[in-house]
This record gives structure tokens, sequence and C-alpha cells, in this order.
């Protein structure tokens, strides 16, 4: 079934007061954030022009752990997001709220002399 049929039975039946089990609201929740995450790690590492290769060497992973955070296929802690923010020279900032997730990374300035 393509994406765009999936999506109109999903609104037919929402619109027909179908609601979606706890749980798989949840996981549909979770998912979105990482899915956050991983695009806010993917666009500050394009932003510096940096390979996975290279953001894994300066945050000390492995370039199959940035591929893994980037492909939203883990859920990193609170060390290891530290470590990519510092790698990534910028400030992590998550918000998180009931139907919204954001997650972006805010560049150090760095002082012109």
């Amino acid at each position: 079934m393509s994406h765009s049929r999936w999506k109109t039975l999903r609104e037919r039946k929402l619109a027909e007061g179908f609601t979606e089990a706890e749980d798989v609201a949840e996981a549909r929740h979770e998912i979105r954030m990482s899915m956050a995450l991983a695009k806010a790690v993917y666009d500050r590492r394009i932003e510096l022009g940096l390979t996975q290769s290279e953001l894994a060497e300066r945050s000390g992973l492995s370039q199959a752990k940035v591929s893994r955070i980037e492909g939203s296929d883990t859920v990193p802690t609170l060390p290891l997001l530290a470590k990519l923010a510092k790698a990534l020279d910028a400030t992590l900032n998550i918000a998180l709220d009931d139907d919204d997730t954001q997650v972006t990374f805010t560049a150090h300035r760095t002082d012109a002399a």
C-alpha cells in the first residue's frame, strides 16, 4: 500500500471516530521524538560540512553509532548527547510538549579578534 493511500485511509478512519490504541499512539510519539533528534544532528553536521566519520571522530563515537542516531535507530543517553553537542560546537536545545517536540542545535559564538 502506498504512503498516500495509507494516509488517506488513516485520515478517513480518524474522521469516522477511530482512535489508535494507547501503545500505538505512544510508539508514534517516541518515533517523532527520535526523528526530531536525528534531523537536528544531521542538519548541524551538514551545516558544519562534516561527514559521519568526522563527527564520530570529534565526538569519540563510532561512525556506526552516528549513523544509528541520524537514522532514529537508537535512543542516546544524556552523556552521549553532551558529546554530540560538544563535537557539533553547539548547545543542544530540546523542547518537549504533548504533541510537539523541537530539537535544535544553537551554534556557539566564535569571538572574532
